[in-house]
């Protein structure tokens, strides 16, 4: 049963999303500030955390940015009363995975949560290793086993989401791909035209693959991420690696 904890100051909302999530088959604890959502988070290990933006003692992206600077990559979906894509761009930047505008439904909420669960279930669904347990584009590799990517011989620390959307780009290297098609791999289902999340999170992967320093170098490797106009993403070798 996964743990999900839900952080909201309104006593109402609090206790129909505890008892909806409940009747849906998590386990959920509930915390009304900022301060008792990071004892909690400490306390109980959630699986996931629903964490409203608008609390009294501090607002829910610093309790986000808080937790990732403490490691903790809990996966987290921001709740705000605000339709505002710089609001929206600003959860993800500081670690979100999600964000819902109020009023949603219950319904919409568990879906929400059941596909972020399925795509950071490590054990059941992520990154399975096969035949290919290594994928190399270039120089770059990301290891199926072990979760860990290096490009230039520099070790890079991805999340749970940067190292989905990796490894889809990396099993489709040279070929363009959608939003559509990013959206319903990586998220599992649409976001009724919120296809800026894909934007967001292909600039944090930029941000790190892209900008790759290795020691002795005085330059970064040059960028593998492109962007095709109208059409979408695609991954290329910028170094072809040394032949074994």
């Amino acid at each position: 049963m996964a743990k999900v904890l839900v952080v909201d100051d309104e006593p109402s909302i609090r206790e129909l999303l505890v008892a909806g999530l409940r009747f849906g088959g998590f386990e959920v604890s509930d915390a009304a500030t900022g301060n008792s959502a990071l004892a909690a988070v400490a306390s109980v290990k959630p699986d996931l955390i629903v964490l409203d933006v608008m609390l009294p003692d501090q607002d829910g992206f610093t309790v986000a940015r808080t937790l990732r600077a403490r490691g903790i990559d809990t996966p987290i979906i921001f709740l705000t009363a605000k339709d505002d894509v710089s609001d929206k761009v600003r959860g993800l930047s500081v670690g979100g995975d999600d964000y819902l505008t109020k009023p949603f439904s219950l319904e919409e909420l568990t879906a929400r949560i059941n596909a972020i669960l399925r795509r950071t279930n490590f054990l059941a669904t992520f990154l399975v290793p096969d035949d290919e347990e290594v994928l190399q584009v270039g120089d770059l590799t990301l290891d199926k086993a072990t979760f860990e990517v290096n490009r230039g011989g520099v070790e890079i620390e991805l999340s749970p989401t940067e190292l989905k959307l990796l490894q889809f780009l990396m099993e489709n290297p040279t070929r363009v791909l959608s939003k559509e098609q990013i959206l319903d791999r990586v998220w599992h289902y649409g976001f009724a035209g919120e296809a800026n999340i894909v934007e967001s999170y292909i600039s944090y992967l930029r941000r790190k693959i892209d900008n790759v320093m290795p020691p002795g170098a005085t330059a970064p490797l040059p960028a593998m991420i492109h962007t095709k106009r109208g059409l979408g993403y695609i991954l290329k070798p910028a170094i072809e690696p040394p032949a074994a």
